[in-house]
């Protein structure tokens, strides 16, 4: 019988490693990830700003102040005006343009006479340019609203109020407003027979 004690095997005897040895470093590698994440905000920024000309920091904020405000925004205002052939009456802007703030009210006139020997009514119909201001053109009192009457020689200057609103487009920097008069026949004949002498028989004085 052999005396020799059996070899001990090292792996056998060797203490386990500690699980909080793996835990360890996958926190470790997460707060590397993170930090490396981190940086890329101020390296991006940074490349922005130096290499492209592109300002980050508060462009939500500065962007509104790079624009005018609606205090600054000037707009020109051309006015127009348009008689219809049946229509016997002078008519024309009294200022054929006007340097306008937007978001104020502003007033001009336009010059009507009535060219004939006996009363006509007339009616406007407005019209703004380009189209796609007519929505931004507001006007608070307007000769268009009503049918105008002008006795036989008779001449008026007639008001326009208007605000051109602040939403006007950017591209936008002029705004024509223009007028055509028609000859309303309707109210025209009613006003004239209204105005005629009573009719009376011969020999029979009128009643008093």
């Amino acid at each position: 019988m052999s005396d020799a004690m059996p070899t001990p095997d090292p792996q056998a005897n060797a203490a386990p490693k500690p699980k909080t040895f793996g835990i360890g470093k996958l926190v470790g590698i997460s707060v590397v990830a993170f930090a490396f994440t981190f940086s890329l905000v101020p390296l991006y920024r940074i490349a922005c700003e130096k290499v492209f000309g592109i300002r980050l920091e508060n462009s939500a904020v500065a962007a509104p102040a790079t624009a005018a405000t609606p205090a600054e925004r000037w707009v020109t205002v051309e006015f127009d005006a348009t008689v219809n052939s049946r229509l016997p009456w002078s008519f024309r802007p009294n200022e054929t343009r006007m340097r306008v703030r937007v978001g104020e009210q502003y007033e001009t006139t336009y010059y009507a006479h009535n060219d004939s020997t006996s009363p006509v009514v007339g009616s406007a119909t407005p019209s703004v340019a380009p189209a796609r201001a007519s929505g931004f053109f507001q006007k608070t009192e307007c000769f268009c609203f009503t049918a105008q009457t002008l006795q036989a020689g008779e001449t008026r200057d007639m008001p326009v109020r208007f605000i051109i609103d602040p939403s006007l487009p950017a591209e936008v920097n002029t705004v024509t407003l223009s007028y055509t008069f028609f000859k309303n026949d309707v109210l025209t004949s009613r006003l004239n027979a209204q105005a005629a002498p009573a009719r009376t028989l011969p020999g029979v004085a009128a009643a008093p």
